[in-house]
């Protein structure tokens, strides 16, 4: 590849006023270079596959080892040797990814989703009654974005919600391209050490939850311990994380453009693909590793090669999505967005996450059709140095 002094810096900058938008890179990128070498933060030279079809290809491709973690290429001091950890869902390729991969899908389908919806719904209508009582403002993500999907994903998986202080905090931090190498040993240690405790118990007392009936389905291929514990995490971690953050930055898309939250209430499905299309908040790609040679597009990669697949770009590609830097809720076939990913490591709790969008979005809007922000837009403070983009704080008025 390039000479690493040759070799432009992987595009991280949103433009300046634009909180939605990804990089303007990209959009020239697409057009003239659409794989072109990067230097990544943690050191490394990759290719940067931004448009769909080559991105869909690249997560397509057996060949492409997600050895490298989702986006481990956005941390300084990653190191990109690591061995990966048994369990580990995200890294794992092949037969040990499929092995897991089956051990949970059972409880993602749509069917099992589906079941859940009502209690969603009880926990939407629940915040907002609590939201409304103790006032005529509030924030958005401390009193209604986060705490939703954190109670969701505790029902699912047998994780006390008493406990979330235990695991959010934690969860940050391994989000966090800004947190040290010390702060995110730490943080990863005490999740698993939290989450080994909760383990333990649950063999000796299963209760009806994801995490007892992985135990108790072991039959001749049992989980380890530490199996458990590193996927658990990324359970935990992933099934928070993304929802709660696209509550909050769907929300803040839907003030600014007031003249569409009519389309949400009526058609919260297309609405919803639409939003997770726009904003696309996990911001800086995925990585995978080239196992042998292969062709992207018009490029040669190399076995040993790093590629990052750029999501946001890809969900913005005028010759998918025409006008794609537009919030268009009238766009035809809005699922073929790649925001859950694409291929063997596609989000498996993608269902989820639609349901609790669309029950949280509508129902906020049905009851607080004057929500309104409480202060000026560019007083907002986003997530730019986090894997999951969002705003951290969301002031809102209403009455």
């Amino acid at each position: 590849m390039t000479a690493a002094s040759a070799t432009p810096a992987l595009p991280t900058a949103r433009p300046a006023g634009c909180p939605f938008d990804p990089p303007e890179d990209y959009a020239t990128l697409r057009e003239t270079a659409p794989t072109s070498p990067v230097r990544c933060p943690a050191g490394m030279d990759a290719w940067l596959v931004t448009r769909y079809s080559d991105v869909r290809a690249v997560l397509a491709d057996r060949s492409m080892s997600s050895r490298g973690a989702s986006s481990v290429h956005v941390h300084p001091d990653a190191d990109l040797d690591e061995e990966v950890s048994p369990g580990s869902i995200i890294q794992l390729d092949g037969a040990a990814h499929s092995r897991l991969r089956k051990k949970v899908i059972a409880e993602f389908t749509v069917r099992r989703v589906e079941a859940m919806r009502g209690y969603v719904q009880e926990l939407v209508e629940s915040h907002l009654d609590a939201m409304l009582a103790r006032g005529s403002s509030a924030d958005l993500v401390q009193d209604f974005a986060l705490p939703i999907p954190s109670l969701v994903i505790c029902e699912l998986l047998g994780v006390p919600y008493a406990d979330r202080s235990r695991f959010q905090r934690q969860s940050g931090l391994l989000v966090s391209t800004d947190a040290t190498p010390e702060e995110g040993k730490q943080a990863y240690d005490e999740l698993s050490g939290f989450l080994a405790e909760l383990f333990t118990d649950k063999q000796r007392n299963p209760q009806d939850d994801l995490f007892s009936r992985l135990i108790s389905r072991g039959g001749d291929d049992p989980l380890t311990m530490e199996e458990l514990v590193v996927l658990g995490l990324s359970l935990l971690v992933a099934g928070h994380e993304t929802t709660a953050n696209m509550i909050a930055l769907g929300t803040l898309v839907l003030l600014e453009h007031p003249a569409q939250r009519d389309v949400v209430l009526a058609a919260p499905e297309r609405a919803v693909e639409e939003l997770l299309r726009y904003l696309s908040v996990v911001q800086f790609g995925v990585l995978r590793y080239a196992t042998e040679d292969v062709q992207v597009g018009s490029r040669s990669v190399k076995a040993g090669d790093w590629l990052v697949a750029a999501l946001n770009s890809a969900n913005r590609d005028e010759d998918l999505f025409p006008g794609g830097d537009k919030l268009d809720f009238h766009r035809e076939s809005p699922r073929t967005h790649v925001a859950f990913g694409f291929g063997a490591h596609q989000c498996i709790g993608q269902q989820l996450a639609r349901v609790e969008l669309q029950e949280a979005l509508t129902r906020l809007f049905r009851r607080v059709p004057d929500l309104r922000l409480a202060v000026p837009r560019e007083s907002l403070a986003y997530k730019h140095n986090t894997l999951v983009y969002g705003v951290r704080e969301l002031p809102v008025a209403w009455g």
